[in-house]
């Protein structure tokens, strides 16, 4: 993101949060689908998330890090809406056996694992993407979601279980 465009945002510009918005808000709708399924509840987040950036933004000391800082505010916004919700984290025993016909379409692998993760129960979903795609630790993780470590690790094995499955049966 260009430093003068920032300093603008800072400024209060309006064409310059335009700018910043028509250059971020793919990325961060991307951001935001991986850990909502409704299409409603990703576009109040996304919304919520750009209220954030642009009425923070002067707090971003160093402005090379404004599209980390952007993800950031992104995933604790669709944290925040998942605890709203109440997510759910399934009990292990529990067998995951929902399938869909949509699945069986070919489209390309991103899509392919993006469309998996939503198969994906809440709360698994959202560890998988913190752990994996995020690279937070479990005890961060625990400590965002309000949960012991030990679950965030069984959900996370859980899911990638799931995931595998869900693989295997589509031959990706």
């Amino acid at each position: 993101m260009e430093r003068e465009l920032l300093i603008e945002c800072q400024r209060n510009s309006r064409s310059a949060q335009r700018k910043v918005y028509e250059k971020m808000a793919g990325r961060l709708y991307s951001v935001c689908r991986r850990y909502l399924k409704n299409d409603e509840d990703i576009e109040e987040v996304l919304a919520d998330t750009f209220y954030k950036i642009f009425t923070k933004i002067t707090q971003l000391q160093n402005l090379e890090t404004f599209e980390a800082w952007a993800k950031k505010i992104a995933v604790n916004e669709c944290l925040q809406k998942l605890r709203a919700g109440k997510a759910q984290f399934i009990p292990l025993e529990d067998s995951f056996t929902e399938t869909s016909s949509a699945m069986a379409e070919s489209i390309s692998f991103e899509k392919d694992i993006l469309s998996l993760l939503s198969y994906l129960p809440e709360g698994c979903r959202a560890i998988f993407n913190l752990f994996a795609i995020e690279g937070y630790p479990h005890k961060e993780i625990a400590s965002m979601l309000s949960i012991s470590e030990g679950t965030s690790k069984s959900q996370l094995n859980f899911a990638r279980k799931k995931l595998q499955e869900l693989l295997v049966n589509q031959n990706i």
